[in-house]
């Protein structure tokens, strides 16, 4: 049977939850709705049943209560991660330690994958004879919106290219045959903080409670060094020397180790956090939960402290604002297109220059030495 403190907690984490919902660039106000609209009727539930513990959780919110050290764990629903056969786990593998995936694309590209295997095997077709006719086929029986479909053939392509780069199972490249209609309109710029609001979220973080030192630091890494969440949640005291003032991140995407110099407002950060706030552990991990066993925060979990601590200061922004920034930073440090790929950890240059589209001025001056 629940408490009234319970009751409380699931609701502030719902509240929570959609407001963070909410700030992610990818939602619409008809996808906040529905969710609104489902765990509010699950709080009712809640309230007037008093079973929390056996009550349907929806997965989403219990791992976003799991990253607010809320509850100790997500909650697992029947079928999770089920295994698929050989080369869909190597692939999901090679996603987990050679591109870095996080667990939340992992769970999404497992699911599109299980579909795809599930429609494969009902049609007897094995991957060696693949054929674009079977992708055009397969892709043609999901009724989605435009954006969920370039999310399934995202997903799908890389696959694909892994079939044909990694593995040779397949004989052609079909990743590239795999596509949608042109899109004409721009993509939107990368969002970012001006300097204003910089000061603004750096005046309102907190060094009150243990929780506020550990987002101090993350705040900090995140912005000063443009660090990825899952980035963040993977640093060992094996990667950062204080008496060097250098961070090494060995593990990262693309396969592309990098070792940064830190400034002084990092290493307080961090040595700050480390001696008042970071639970006794043996474990290496930088960042750890403040719940016992105090595992390593997930990437998930940084995201929601940034998040949050951006909610604190007034700015609707997310995790990803402040990597922005640093590249904003710096270009205007006059840096050249090529250094900022190196040091955002990026595998393409085409990544890297959509952050140009921040400040005319500074495209016209990197890409055609022009002023205006």
């Amino acid at each position: 049977m629940s408490t009234d403190k319970d009751r409380e907690t699931l609701a502030h984490s719902i509240r929570d939850y959609l407001d963070w919902i909410a700030s992610l660039p990818s939602t619409n106000s008809h996808i906040k709705q529905c969710y609104s609209v489902v765990l509010n009727d699950f709080l009712s539930f809640v309230r007037n049943k008093q079973m929390v513990s056996k009550a349907p959780v929806a997965p989403d919110l219990s791992r976003f209560m799991s990253g607010d050290e809320k509850i100790n764990r997500p909650l697992k629903t029947k079928g999770q991660q089920i295994p698929l056969p050989g080369p869909y786990e190597d692939y999901l593998r090679y996603q987990q330690h050679s591109r870095q995936a996080s667990q939340d694309y992992l769970r999404q590209v497992r699911m599109i994958l299980g579909w795809f295997h599930a429609y494969l095997k009902k049609h007897s077709i094995s991957l060696s004879n693949l054929n674009i006719g079977h992708l055009d086929t397969f892709m043609a029986q999901f009724k989605v919106a435009q954006r969920t479909r370039r999310t399934y053939r995202h997903c799908l392509r890389g696959f694909l290219k892994y079939l044909y780069h990694q593995r040779r199972i397949i004989r052609k490249d079909l990743a590239s045959q795999l596509v949608g209609p042109r899109l004409y309109a721009k993509s939107k710029p990368p969002k970012f903080l001006r300097p204003e609001e910089v000061k603004k979220l750096f005046a309102s973080l907190k060094l009150s409670a243990p929780t506020d030192i550990r987002t101090y630091a993350i705040v900090h890494l995140t912005y000063f060094l443009g660090l990825r969440p899952v980035e963040i949640s993977r640093i060992t005291f094996d990667d950062i020397s204080f008496s060097k003032a250098v961070l090494t991140l060995r593990d990262r995407k693309a396969d592309n180790p990098l070792t940064l110099p830190v400034d002084e407002n990092i290493v307080k950060a961090v040595a700050a956090y480390v001696l008042k706030a970071r639970p006794k552990s043996p474990d290496r991990h930088l960042f750890l939960s403040f719940r016992f066993p105090y595992r390593p925060v997930r990437s998930l979990s940084v995201s929601y402290y940034i998040s949050k601590a951006m909610k604190t200061a007034g700015l609707p922004s997310t995790a990803y604002w402040l990597r922005h920034t640093y590249a904003q930073n710096l270009l205007q440090a006059g840096r050249s297109i090529y250094e900022i790929k190196e040091m955002l950890g990026h595998d393409r240059i085409d990544s890297t220059k959509v952050y140009l589209h921040i400040h005319t001025e500074l495209m016209r001056k990197v890409l055609f030495n022009e002023t205006l």
